[in-house]
């Protein structure tokens, strides 16, 4: 594979992840409200989704890697891939990559608020099915 086509494959590559990252933070939106809304078989289906999503981004974080250990050398930066760009290229892919890390950085803060809510709902339920374990203890 020629430089320039590895160039290309990272760059799509990126590109690529902005999609998938558009859809991953829809489908947190979807999960919350479905969790607010107990819809517990939609919560299901959008897990689903969400496992199969964020396997897909891992392989393409994965292939970013050795795309830019291949363009750069044994210690890959993304700042030595954007070195290697034309300046007026560099600084329309720079600009698509702090987009794709803001992204990324929103998708980790949905992911922890949907979950940290659906422990909260997890234990509410089990306090109503169960009660306190601790309501007749003496103190």
């Amino acid at each position: 594979m020629s430089r320039q086509d590895a160039m290309k494959q990272f760059l799509q590559g990126v590109a690529d992840d902005q999609a998938g990252y558009r859809a991953l933070l829809d489908l947190l939106a979807q999960q919350f409200q479905a969790a607010i809304h107990h819809q517990q078989e939609r919560l299901g289906e959008i897990a689903a989704a969400i496992g199969t999503l964020v396997d897909t981004l891992e392989a393409r974080r994965a292939r970013r890697v050795e795309l830019a250990t291949r363009l750069t050398g044994p210690q890959p930066a993304i700042e030595r891939v954007f070195a290697l760009l034309r300046p007026e290229s560099r600084t329309r892919v720079e600009s698509d990559w702090k987009a794709l890390e803001q992204m990324v950085l929103a998708a980790k803060a949905a992911g922890k608020r949907n979950g940290e809510l659906l422990a909260e709902q997890y234990t509410i339920m089990q306090r109503v099915l169960h009660g306190e374990d601790q309501t007749y203890e003496p103190a």
